[in-house]
């Protein structure tokens, strides 16, 4: 194995020099960097991860937590994207990713006792039930903390503007004319709420009644709960004319409950969906929906993250950061007939 001193003989400098030019210090000159970086590269050298955790007391490992009630996990493309964009940025500031758990093994941990176990430099907060004791837990811990789509006094946040992206479709159903919007919203979270106060706001602006009858309570990317939900309004006597629902994946769970109806999405019950999955913008006819910004959701979470490793002072108006999506104007919402 290539050794410091390896490379210190093949430059003719010291080994604190290597050192020194390897993390890049003001002390040692631009030409002498690039000739110790070059012959690193040229031997083969790699750093060892614990000499250098030992030396900055850092890791360079950042826990990830993904344990949502569906265990739908890494299959869940909205937190995956996340991730993805996440771990791009992470890797190039040079750290690893590690799934955080209740388990090692045989041996059951909490989240927090995972962490120190792991000896992570910080924890992404993506995907979890924020409510559980244990996250609050590690919340409270002295561990550096970005969650996603959940604001708290104790973290660094990043959040989808959901408000926004109800207000968006609303408003674009509105100026097709429907007045009879129906509301499949999921599960009892921050998302959640904030996504129905926009809903009542929306209408209440346009005069519009929100019928309760039309709110029904679902699990997110519950195809099931959906299509069944989907023909209970289609039963109502004065039935909607447009559906707005949780997730895409129930968006076309629901399409398949109109058209079992005899009926047609968008002519006869128009259809909109939320966060703009690819795959989804495939089907015929396309779906309306929002498409959340996954990429810029990731880049910002990684920014927050390395300047809490790195111990920066964070001001509170910048402690959680929104991202607006984008409206995707499918053929799913028509004029009412």
């Amino acid at each position: 194995m290539v050794s410091i001193k390896d490379i210190a003989a093949e430059c003719g400098v010291s080994t604190a020099t290597v050192s020194k030019a390897l993390n890049d210090h003001d002390d040692v000159g631009t030409a002498t960097k690039e000739r110790v970086r070059e012959a690193a590269k040229r031997l083969g050298y790699m750093p060892n991860s614990l000499a250098r955790a030992l030396k900055t007391k850092k890791s360079y490992n950042i826990g990830v937590l993904m344990v949502d009630k569906a265990n739908s996990g890494l299959q869940h493309h909205y937190f995956a994207a996340i991730l993805d964009s996440f771990k791009v940025e992470m890797e190039r500031s040079g750290y690893d990713l590690t799934f955080i758990s209740s388990h090692v093994g045989d041996s059951s941990y909490s989240y927090y006792e995972h962490c120190m176990y792991r000896n992570v430099d910080g924890v992404l907060a993506a995907c979890v039930d924020f409510t559980a004791a244990e996250v609050q837990r590690l919340f409270s811990s002295d561990l550096p903390i970005v969650s996603i789509d959940y604001i708290s006094d104790e973290t660094c946040a990043v959040v989808s503007d959901n408000e926004r992206g109800i207000r968006d479709l609303l408003e674009y159903a509105l100026r097709k004319g429907h007045k009879r919007i129906a509301y499949i919203y999921g599960d009892d979270a921050q998302v959640t709420q904030a996504r129905l106060k926009a809903f009542r706001e929306v209408m209440g602006e346009h005069q519009c009644e929100v019928n309760e009858a039309f709110l029904k309570p679902a699990k997110y990317l519950n195809p099931t709960d959906a299509y069944r939900l989907t023909l209970e309004l289609l039963r109502e006597e004065s039935r909607p004319t447009c559906i707005l629902y949780p997730d895409d994946i129930c968006a076309v769970s629901g399409i398949e409950a109109i058209r079992s109806c005899g009926l047609t999405e968008g002519r006869d019950v128009s259809v909109m969906g939320y966060d703009g999955i690819p795959l989804m913008q495939m089907l015929r006819p396309g779906l309306t929906t929002i498409r959340q910004d996954t990429m810029s959701i990731g880049r910002k979470a990684a920014g927050l993250m390395l300047r809490l490793v790195r111990k920066e002072e964070i001001p509170q108006t910048e402690r959680v950061q929104y991202c607006k999506g984008q409206l995707l104007e499918g053929k799913t919402v028509e004029t009412p007939a």
